[in-house]
């Protein structure tokens, strides 16, 4: 994940509700420095689930229209 943000592969990145404390400092920390929008999702076993994974702490997507409907609809959640 972390490689994917540096080379900005990554439209926007979705946080599991219980994304551990190392994950929020170094995804998330690289996230926000670079200026890609997070969104809060489900728990990290509910995320990696809807993906066909494992639990997932930190999903990044790459499609820009999907990152853009995410983003809208996780403010639109917030608001």
């Amino acid at each position: 994940m972390r490689r994917s943000l540096q080379a900005r592969e990554v439209r926007c990145i979705v946080v599991a509700k219980d994304a551990s404390q190392r994950a929020r400092e170094k995804v998330v920390r690289l996230a926000t420095a670079l200026g890609v929008p997070q969104v809060e999702g489900p728990e990290a076993a509910e995320l990696g689930a809807r993906l066909g994974k494992p639990p997932v702490m930190v999903a990044g997507v790459r499609d820009a229209a999907l990152a853009d409907g995410i983003v809208r609809a996780g403010a639109a959640g917030q608001g």
